[in-house]
Parts: structure tokens; sequence; C-alpha cells
């Protein structure tokens, strides 16, 4: 145990991709706080969010720290390659979270591999695992899609084509679009897919809302602050298809309920309700011609 408590984090001439917490800065690994006392260089997304999670960590910052972002990253990456090939110790953060994941990072570790230049990681916090966790929704399989496309057309288009999805999704969404993306998503997905808003992980005011998509969709008619995780429902399997629903919902009918309640008892997750209404209609005419 001693000898891993003085060993040292970083390699000279090796890129290090590191995690930093997604809110709570107690999250940072151990790992984390020596590596940032002992790196030579750290590209951070943002430098002053860096040293602001530094102080909080009470860690003092020796390197040279330099920004790479969406904006200059493919700029920056050549320089960050000679640094690590002449020896330095060079770390790579993002504000929150692990770097690539919907952050920046990715034209550094190209680089890198191309230039033959070994890279590790520093695994910690992510916000898409966190929040599929939290979420109740089926974690077997799922599918990180990233940020919600800002146009509706755009939006309207990627949710379409993830319609039959059965793996479970997740996205990040700006709060301020969290109501028209929730209304785009029971249009696309149905009224009745499960889903889970997940608000402001780790932190304070941390809320996990869980319903419908209707349901989830009425809710943030009125409003919602903070950074947002969506999780999706899969779509049912291939055999719980709208027809035999339909089928379904008739027996139910049959038998004394209403027929809107039926399709609404039997609606699963990728199904709606209405469709199984329509479907169970249309059953029914044909077996009176």
């Amino acid at each position: 145990m001693s000898e891993h408590r003085t060993e040292p984090v970083l390699i000279p001439g090796t890129i290090a991709l590191a995690a930093t917490p997604i809110g709570n800065p107690l999250d940072a690994s151990v790992r984390l706080r020596r590596a940032l006392a002992e790196a030579d260089v750290i590209a951070a997304e943002d430098t002053r969010r860096l040293e602001r999670l530094a102080a909080a960590l009470d860690v003092a910052l020796h390197a040279r720290i330099v920004a790479s972002h969406d904006h200059n990253e493919r700029d920056r990456a050549p320089w960050l390659i000679e640094e690590a090939q002449a020896g330095k110790r060079v770390l790579v953060v993002s504000d929150a979270g692990m770097p690539l994941i919907s952050d920046p990072g990715f034209a550094v570790v190209q680089a890198a591999h191309e230039a033959g230049v070994a890279l590790t990681i520093l695994p910690g916090p992510s916000a898409p695992l966190a929040a599929l966790a939290l979420s109740g929704l089926s974690p077997a399989r799922f599918s990180f899609e990233g940020f919600v496309p800002r146009k509706s057309g755009e939006r309207g288009r990627v949710f379409a084509a993830l319609a039959h999805e059965e793996r479970t999704l997740i996205f990040f969404e700006s709060p301020r679009r969290l109501a028209d993306t929730l209304t785009a998503a029971v249009e696309a997905f149905g009224a009745e897919r499960r889903g889970a808003v997940c608000r402001e992980l780790t932190k304070t005011y941390e809320d996990i809302w869980r319903g419908s998509l209707a349901d989830l969709a009425e809710r943030a008619r009125d409003g919602v602050l903070g950074e947002i995780v969506l999780v999706i429902a899969p779509a049912p399997a291939a055999d719980a298809d709208v027809s035999s629903l339909a089928d379904e919902a008739l027996r139910l009918a049959e038998g004394g309920m209403r027929l809107k309640d039926a399709a609404r008892h039997v609606a699963v997750a990728g199904v709606s309700a209405r469709d199984i209404f329509h479907e169970a209609l249309a059953h029914k005419a044909s077996r009176r011609e």
C-alpha cells in the first residue's frame, strides 16, 4: 500500500485523460488530485474552471495551463504532442466528467495515436452513466446520443430515426429547450414511453423526474434550471407491435372494458395508446367486412 501512495500518477512522455467531478468536488479521485499537482502541462477546456477546481481540492498547480476547447483543439493538439515527446507529463481535462464525451479531447487522442505518443486514463465521474443509474430504466443496453440538436427540424429527424431503437437513450439538453425537446420526444416515441429527467447531478439541488414522456413534458412547461441529462426508455421488442397490442385491447374491450381504456392498459414503451386505439378500430372494422 505504501508503494502506491508514493508512486507518481503521471508518466513523463505520456498524455493522461482525466475525469473531473460533474458537480460535487468531493467526487475527485485521489489520482486526479495527485495528477493535477504532478502535471507539467494541463490542457483544460476552461482554465478558470480548472483553477476553481484546484482551489476547491486544495491542490497547488505547478503546470503550464493552456486552453484546449472546441474552437482551438485541433490547433493545440500538435503542441501537446510535442510537449509529451519532450518528456513532459501532459494532463487533459474537460469542464466536468470525462474528456471526449461531448467534450474536447478527441483531436488530441487522434494526434497521439498518429505520433505514437502513449496515452493513459484516470477514470471517474460521468454524467451519462450517473443519469442512467438513477433513471430506473434498463441499463442492459444503452446509447449515449450527446446533445439534442437545437433546431426543431433536425431534432425531429434524429428522434424519428431513434423511435424504434431498442437501447436506452441518453441525451444532454439545455434547460431552456427541455420543454420543446420533451414535446418532440412525445411525438416521436409516444406519450407512454418512459423517461427520466436528471437535473443537477451530484449537486445540492439534484432532482430526478421519472414518468411517461407526456408527464415529463407537462412538468417541464413550468420551466427548469440547471444542467440536464435526459434518459428515454428503449422501444419495445419487435414482437410487441401495434397490431398485436390492438388485438389484445379488443379482447379486453370484448370483456367489458372501454376500448380507449383497454388501449391505455396495454400500451408499452414506444407504442402509444392512440395508435393502439386506432389500430383496434381498424381491426374491428375489418372483422365486420
